[in-house]
């Protein structure tokens, strides 16, 4: 089966663990420049007044020539604490946010000196709690786009699909309705952080998947 090239995400949305489900193995670079607004250091959630975008602050100039695996996390402006209550707020009161809180409270916690291995233990702990079980790995070289050959890397290069804005269109991922907690203020909300399915559905959530 042919791998998934993916860019890391900060709880990524439900397209991008959609390619985690699908493939049984996913390869994630980590040798690629930082890219700003995108899901590299951030995720979407719902609010009761639209979505919500919950961005990472991070070190910049600290990749130097090794690309966004020598990214680090700032710890400016008490983000972890402000993204945690955006959480709680938003999904307190979701069917399975109380079921779940115990694994991810610790996500939140100053552990980790840079991105990537932040991004890491996110996604591994999601791909349990999600009940899907892809090989991870990591890029072991920089792969440029502009050369990117599919059938010799024998990889679908997902990295530039999957963004929050001005995204192509994804002809494999079509977002099925499912109840979201403010659906009846705000109408379905799709492709939000995975977080959102899972708060929503709970061991459901893989079906949407």
């Amino acid at each position: 089966m042919t791998k998934a090239l993916l860019a890391t995400t900060y709880f990524g949305p439900v397209q991008w663990y959609q390619k985690l489900n699908r493939h049984e193995e996913c390869v994630i670079d980590v040798h690629e420049s930082f890219l700003k607004q995108t899901y590299r250091n951030r995720c979407i959630i719902a609010t009761a007044n639209g979505p919500l975008a919950l961005t990472v602050p991070v070190e910049r100039g600290s990749e130097g020539e090794d690309g966004i695996r020598r990214i680090r996390i700032s710890e400016h402006g008490n983000w972890r604490h402000q993204h945690w209550n955006a959480l709680c707020s938003a999904y307190g009161e979701s069917p399975f946010f109380d079921y779940y809180v115990d694994d991810l409270r610790p996500m939140f916690e100053p552990r980790w000196e840079y991105l990537i291995d932040m991004n890491m233990a996110i996604t591994e702990l999601l791909c349990s709690l999600l009940d899907i079980h892809p090989l991870l790995q990591k890029t072991d070289r920089y792969l440029p786009r502009e050369s990117f050959n599919s059938e010799q890397e024998a990889m679908i290069d997902y990295r530039d699909l999957i963004r929050p804005k001005h995204a192509p269109v994804d002809v494999d991922f079509q977002p099925k309705p499912y109840w979201q907690v403010f659906s009846q203020t705000t109408g379905f909300q799709p492709n939000l952080s995975v977080l959102d399915l899972l708060f929503c559905q709970g061991n459901e959530a893989v079906l949407y998947l």
